[in-house]
């Protein structure tokens, strides 16, 4: 089952690749080019390169995955089985998942829909915000996705987890958002993490096929995508990418189950899974989330909304510090490839080890922020010092 959850990816990729290839002839055919964004916003000079590049990504992830439930429908489960021996068992289960399945590609449409429209049409930070409720709300209350349900006993209602889910959903979205500022960025930490989810999705204590599954689909419909975006790139994935990519992240790591196995439960080999596993999404995105929370502390200290763009971002303040935008991207890669890693394993690893995972991944945190605030504060000094 291991091998068929990690063919998805090349699966996604075969989808994803022509259909970039052929975006980017058709941006260029239909002037689908790089925006003006919102009044206020300052962006990079624009480029005569198309920004539907999210069509490809979209693609990649939802037709296999509705190609998938239609084939489990309609093709009957001995022969299913008698083709993957190893899916056979898990066919109820994906029959189970089927609502869960669709409601999650009607949720992708929609916000693929709003990006589309945002990237020819500026719709406002305010506006995107509030349809982006309406998708985290469906899939909270309807879906069953939701974040700390051991507390709806506890507050009288369901209330509670469903305001922290939304609140995740938004807060993932935005971040992947906010990290489209360069060529392969948003994409190349997306793969990273959806790859080290994906790992850690397929290693636990009890496997998890459609998250598994879902995970590859994303990490090889960006794969594909790079392929033209990574710099100097030749199409953007723009809002109806970005929007996509950050909510089937959030979704997929609320799915991921984080409940505690009693070892005597499993086979002998497998791992036990302990209750700081629920920290393993804050850890393999913790690069992103430092992004949309610095930005968003910068923007707010200088008086300015958190949702209008600059070029503020840690890319950018990167860049200013001397490397150039390929290099601040593969940094920022191997950054979040440092936390990525660091996650898989963190629900098996014992207490004392979980707590090394979790001190790690502070301290990286808390010295790139020194860092950015010294070196910044330097910078400014010695302007002011000259004469």
């Amino acid at each position: 089952m291991v091998w068929l959850c990690l063919m998805l990816v090349g699966v996604s990729f075969l989808v994803s690749l022509p259909a970039t290839r052929g975006m980017v002839w058709l941006g260029h055919h239909l002037r689908a080019l790089d925006s003006e964004g919102v009044a206020g916003q300052i962006k990079a000079p624009r480029r005569m390169i198309p920004n539907t590049g999210g069509v490809a990504i979209f693609a990649g992830v939802v037709l296999p995955l509705l190609a998938g439930v239609l084939a489990v429908w309609a093709v009957p489960q001995e022969t299913l089985a008698r083709l993957a021996p190893s899916l056979g068992p898990h066919l109820p289960g994906i029959r189970q998942e089927t609502p869960r399945a669709l409601l999650l590609a009607g949720c992708l449409a929609g916000l693929h829909a709003l990006g589309l429209i945002d990237d020819r049409r500026a719709l406002g930070p305010w506006v995107k915000l509030i349809i982006m409720i309406i998708p985290a709300l469906a899939a909270a209350t309807f879906g069953g996705t939701r974040l700390l349900t051991m507390l709806d006993a506890h507050v009288g209602g369901a209330w509670l987890s469903v305001l922290v889910t939304v609140l995740w959903f938004l807060v993932v979205t935005n971040a992947m958002n906010f990290m489209d500022n360069m060529d392969g960025l948003s994409g190349g930490v997306a793969a990273i993490a959806a790859g080290c989810l994906l790992a850690s999705a397929l290693a636990s204590a009890q496997p998890q096929w459609f998250v598994g599954a879902c995970l590859a689909l994303l990490a090889g419909s960006l794969l594909g995508f790079l392929v033209f975006n990574f710099p100097p790139a030749k199409i953007f994935m723009g809002d109806g990418g970005s929007l996509v990519i950050g909510f089937l992240l959030a979704f997929l790591s609320i799915r991921l189950t984080y409940v505690p196995a009693e070892a005597s439960e499993l086979p002998a080999p497998q791992p036990v899974s302990h209750w700081y596993a629920v920290l393993t999404p804050l850890v393999v995105l913790a690069i992103p989330l430092y992004d949309f929370v610095s930005v968003v502390v910068i923007r707010l200290s200088q008086g300015r909304s958190p949702f209008v763009g600059d070029l503020q971002h840690f890319s950018h303040r990167l860049v200013k510090k001397g490397l150039s935008k390929r290099a601040a991207v593969l940094v920022i890669y191997g950054f979040t490839l440092c936390t990525g890693v660091s996650g898989i394993s963190l629900g098996t690893l014992r207490p004392w080890q979980a707590a090394l995972v979790g001190l790690q991944t502070l301290t990286l945190l808390g010295v790139l922020a020194v860092f950015e605030w010294r070196s910044t504060r330097g910078a400014i000094a010695a302007a002011e010092a000259r004469p």
